[in-house]
């Protein structure tokens, strides 16, 4: 085939007809997270609809308090996903339990000792993200079943340290209920570890290979990637977050309990597959954890008022990251 030819020089193939696919234009604006945010945005809509200007801003407010928490343990378990397939952490909850368990106990209530505390803390996030991975790596245990194992193991050391918790402090209190500009400082603390992430995953070296483990391990093995490392990295990091999300509850609700981070299991696996994090890793959505943090929390906010229970919630999300996963994987349902 003879290509047409502009002053001399073979001109280029002409570039083929975007299909008119709704699908495809939205996967090519990297739509997930703003899907999310839209989601979020229409819950509270039929929120205004149903119940009134009032109730929908009361529970806006509220959603910047309790939502902040999907958001805090859905970054960590974010980046455990990105890391690649199979790779999930259902220690988080457990993680919740034992380090707002030795926080309360080691700041004694005391406001001097609430740094000593969060050392503590970021101590026992520590120890449990290299403790999950070293089941992975050194006995080669599948990561669903390892974190679900160590989260047995760790629950049970919480459940000894459990009794006789002391109140938090009076100014860690403070904390979890002062305002700035009428956002919780928690909303603006959750807004500066993400801004922290993301200056992690997109402008450092270790976002970059993280992301290349995700996509594909051994590729990135070749390339010189430590591919145990980082992943390693990943899961201390999502320990650690956890442990620091305890605090925040502890705080909120006037102490630490053994039952505390129970419900954040499945959600903050929700949380990052409905905002369009790769289940199969490689590709990560701090916005989409945001966005569907509140979405979850506006969404069992309905739920609670029509009389819905755990279960059917538990029901809702399942269903809807069914959904999502299957929209994301980019095939027609049969």
């Amino acid at each position: 085939m003879t290509l047409p030819r502009s002053g001399g020089v073979i001109a280029p193939p002409p570039e083929p007809p975007v299909r008119g696919n709704l699908f495809a234009r939205v996967k090519a604006l990297d739509a997930p997270w703003a899907l999310s945010f839209a989601g979020a945005v229409l819950v509270w809509g039929a929120t205004v609809g149903f119940f009134g200007l009032p109730v929908a801003a009361n529970v806006l407010q509220t959603a910047l308090v309790y939502g902040i928490f999907m958001v805090l343990v859905g970054l960590g378990q974010m980046l455990v996903i990105t890391s690649g397939t199979g790779n999930i952490d259902l220690s988080v909850p457990s993680t919740i339990a034992l380090a707002g368990v030795i926080g309360m106990h080691v700041m004694n209530g005391a406001d001097s000792r609430i740094a000593l505390g969060i050392v503590a803390v970021i101590g026992v996030g520590l120890a449990v993200g290299l403790a999950n991975y070293a089941l992975i790596r050194l006995l080669r245990i599948p990561p669903i079943i390892a974190t679900l194992s160590s989260s047995f193991i760790i629950q049970s050391v919480a459940i000894t340290q459990g009794a006789d918790l002391p109140a938090p402090p009076a100014a860690l209190g403070n904390f979890a209920t002062g305002r700035f500009l009428h956002v919780p400082y928690l909303a603006w603390l959750a807004a500066v570890l993400s801004l922290l992430l993301a200056v992690l995953m997109y402008r450092c070296v270790f976002g970059r290979r993280l992301s290349a483990v995700g996509q594909n391990a051994r590729a990135a093995w070749l390339a010189g990637v430590n591919v145990h490392r980082t992943r390693c990295i990943a899961y201390v990091l999502s320990a650690v977050i956890a442990s620091l999300t305890a605090v925040c509850l502890s705080a909120v609700a006037g102490g630490a309990a053994l039952d505390m981070g129970v419900e954040y299991m499945l959600i903050s696996i929700a949380v990052v597959v409905i905002g369009g994090t790769l289940v199969t890793g490689g590709k990560a959505s701090i916005l989409g954890v945001w966005g569907a943090s509140m979405f979850l929390f506006m969404m069992t906010s309905i739920l609670n008022a029509v009389g819905a229970d755990a279960g059917v919630r538990s029901l809702v999300y399942g269903a809807l990251i069914i959904a999502v996963t299957a929209i994301a994987g980019g095939r027609a349902p049969r």
